[in-house]
């Protein structure tokens, strides 16, 4: 699938030009390296970690609901402040912006790599994922101050788009290489030496101009209790059913997400205008955006746990399932734009969820006793599709916005992907927990439904061309 965050959907080009801001010669490559270099770690950070959980539980303890958490503390701050992160980084600067986003980061894995217990760990993830958000418009923004001419900004986007789809695919066979030969704590320990040659080359960028820009205060706030009431909700309630606490977390959940509509439609400068939904190209982008990473992050996480705890593969093993689906991936990503321009968006987007639903469809089959070579081919229209359909979608989104909201544009298209990551983790794990094999089945069958709904409504919504 392309990567957790989205970029111009722009072909993938050798030749990516070197005009930036005036200053230091290859500050505008040197601005593109050090974005791309962070843009895979987090992304990394994202699927690497699924597939080390079972490692991560027995050295730690916890039960399924606190694995639960491990993955989607991060991937909630990540969705929840990358709608207000674009204002700070405007504000003090992209490339200053940038620099704390990474430095707070590395600490963070660090912390995570370091944790004593699982709450430890779940409260370092907290953080990373905070940074994270800092970091996703940071890196874009810097892009488009050093690469000021269309062209080669938009074959800059793309090499920044293909580093994270690349290290959302790898994440798992890096994650279960690391956890195999060392511990699960290596995967968070990688993201120090990666994210210092991040620092190094940064200092060759190019300084940032700084913009005035709003911070909407209230609307952070409720989007991040909505989002974290909803998601506890879902997590504890298939664990422990419909208690008083998780009614009340469900309640806080509606209440905040009301809260949050409210005070963006009243608000002179919201970091969501609500407007930007009437438009098409900005509604069907972001509900698709959800399924695919929905199926996508949801399906890794189910396979990961049944591949070592019901099937008894190492995490070297594990991982290497994914390599077939991680090749496809990248070579989806490059040629994606070109079915963009010779079929349309909507052709592409449709035909991409309907291979995704296909996907999670043939892996119903999917048993104990599978071959694991059957079950790695059976993953590969995961990949295609995904691949196929993200930088369709991120293209269909920015062309149907004005240039002064794409950052906007891209950050909501960001948020509701990773929103769809998280909760589909939720509810995933809260299947398992009526019995691992059936409860696999029913999150693969919720995602074609969700998948082949969504490949519908796009159909219907979009124009042909």
């Amino acid at each position: 699938m392309s990567a957790t965050q989205s970029g111009a959907g722009a072909g993938v080009a050798a030749r990516v030009g070197t005009r930036g801001e005036p200053g230091r010669p290859g500050s505008a490559v040197a601005a593109l390296v050090a974005a791309v270099l962070g843009f895979f770690v987090i992304t990394l950070d994202v699927s690497g970690v699924t597939i080390a959980l079972p490692a991560v539980r027995a050295e730690l303890g916890g039960s399924m609901s606190g694995l639960q958490w491990v993955v989607d503390s991060y991937t909630l701050m990540f969705a929840a402040l990358m709608l207000s992160a674009g204002a700070l980084s405007d504000a003090v600067g992209a490339r200053r912006a940038y620099g704390w986003g990474l430095g707070v980061f590395i600490l963070a894995s660090l912390a995570c790599g370091a944790a004593p217990t699982l709450g430890a760990l779940t409260a370092a993830r907290v953080v990373q994922g905070s940074a994270a958000a800092v970091m996703v418009p940071s890196s874009l923004a810097l892009i488009r101050q050093a690469f000021p001419e269309p062209g080669a900004r938009a074959r800059a986007v793309a090499l920044w788009t293909v580093g994270g789809a690349v290290a959302i695919a790898a994440g798992p066979v890096l994650g279960g290489l690391l956890t195999t030969a060392w511990s699960w704590r290596a995967v968070f320990c990688l993201n120090a030496p990666a994210g210092f040659a991040g620092f190094l080359v940064l200092l060759r960028a190019a300084r940032s101009p700084r913009h005035p820009a709003a911070f909407d205060l209230p609307g952070q706030l409720t989007a991040v209790l909505a989002l974290a009431a909803l998601t506890f909700a879902v997590i504890e309630g298939g664990h422990s059913g419909l208690t008083g606490t998780v009614l009340a977390a469900a309640g806080v959940a509606v209440l905040s997400g009301a809260g949050f509509v409210a005070v963006e439609a009243r608000r002179r400068t919201p970091m969501l205008p609500l407007e930007l939904f009437r438009q098409r190209g900005v509604t069907v982008p972001v509900i698709a955006g959800f399924a695919l990473n929905a199926a996508f992050y949801g399906g890794v996480f189910v396979l990961s746990l049944f591949f070592q705890e019901q099937r008894g593969q190492s995490a070297l093993s594990a991982g290497l399932m994914f390599v077939p689906m991680a090749v496809i991936t990248a070579i989806g990503n490059y040629l994606s734009p070109r079915a963009v321009s010779r079929y349309g968006p909507r052709t592409v987007v449709v035909l991409g969820l309907l291979t995704v639903a296909l996907g999670c469809g043939d892996l119903l089959a999917v048993g104990i006793s599978t071959p694991a070579w059957v079950t790695a081919l059976l993953m590969i229209p995961l990949g295609i599709g995904g691949s196929l359909a993200m930088p369709a979608l991120t293209s269909l989104m920015l062309d149907s916005v004005a240039a002064e909201r794409a950052g906007t544009a891209a950050a909501l298209l960001n948020t509701s992907r990773q929103t769809g990551g998280a909760l589909s983790i939720a509810v995933f794990g809260a299947l398992l927990a009526g019995g691992f094999v059936p409860g696999m089945r029913e999150s693969l069958l919720l995602a074609v439904c969700l998948l082949a709904a969504t490949a519908l409504g796009a159909a219907a919504l979009l124009p042909r061309r």
